[in-house]
């Protein structure tokens, strides 16, 4: 690791999803002060749900310049927008429609094109023409929000995929053995981002938690440690639960 791991450790999901939305309110509003846009990529997943419960009850949120946001997805599953396990329908049914955001300016995955391949190539697309980027260049985000699953994995990066060593595209399909292929946003775009939040939260994450912050850095085996080049740039918000095995203060 290039530098320690910035971790804050919370009470709890509400406490997490608070500061989670705090960290969104102030990034967001520096970076339209900055830039005069801001572009933001968030997860599906337990743990971000109450963090969107939250920004679509938020009068706070409201004020924000949305017109002036574009909002992305860091994954996707191949599934109908309507679909239970779409993460464009968690955002959908707890705070986009809450919320002033031009219609323009969300950019979900399109998984209702014939093959997973169209809605990779058209993803791709779209973040090049809304960031304009050209060739080799990467699109930055301001804010790429994450998870980490049990298994280590963040976005649809999972353990031994090829999507962890993908380097040239900006976007690439994943194969699961079992469910849908998913569609997620590639390392170097991950790496990009002026700022990224990892949401863990559950005693279920206890252990993984421990493996990847105490253990070597192996991010064929745990992906979440493909940030540990840009750690100075990572924010980890962790409930006591995940955190009682790594920190023994919180068990």
């Amino acid at each position: 690791m290039g530098s320690s791991p910035n971790i804050e450790v919370l009470v709890g999901p509400e406490d997490l999803a608070q500061k989670a939305l705090q960290v969104l309110f102030d990034v967001v509003r520096e970076g339209i002060a900055s830039r005069g846009v801001f572009f933001v990529a968030i997860p599906g997943g337990r743990t971000p749900r109450r963090f969107f419960e939250h920004l679509g009850q938020s009068v706070e949120a409201r004020a924000l310049q949305w017109d002036k946001v574009h909002l992305f997805w860091t994954d996707e599953r191949y599934v109908s927008p309507d679909h239970q396990d779409s993460n464009y329908k968690l955002a959908a049914d707890t705070f986009l429609a809450r919320i002033p955001i031009p219609g323009g300016n969300i950019h979900r995955v399109p998984t209702e094109l014939p093959s997973s391949c169209d809605a990779v190539r058209s993803y791709e697309q779209t973040m090049r023409e809304v960031f304009q980027v050209h060739g080799n260049q990467i699109p930055q985000f301001d804010l790429i929000v994450l998870g980490m699953g049990t298994d280590g994995h963040t976005a649809s990066l999972f353990p031994y995929s090829y999507a962890v060593t993908d380097t040239e595209a900006l976007v690439c399909t994943v194969h699961r053995p079992e469910g849908p292929c998913r569609i997620t946003l590639t390392v170097p775009v991950l790496r990009a981002a002026r700022r990224i939040v990892v949401l863990v939260s559950g005693q279920d994450k206890a252990q993984i938690v421990n493996q990847v912050l105490t253990g070597g850095t192996d991010p064929q085996r745990y992906p979440i440690q493909v940030l540990w080049p840009v750690l100075d740039r990572v924010l980890w918000l962790v409930d006591q639960k995940a955190a009682s095995i790594w920190d023994d203060r919180y068990d």
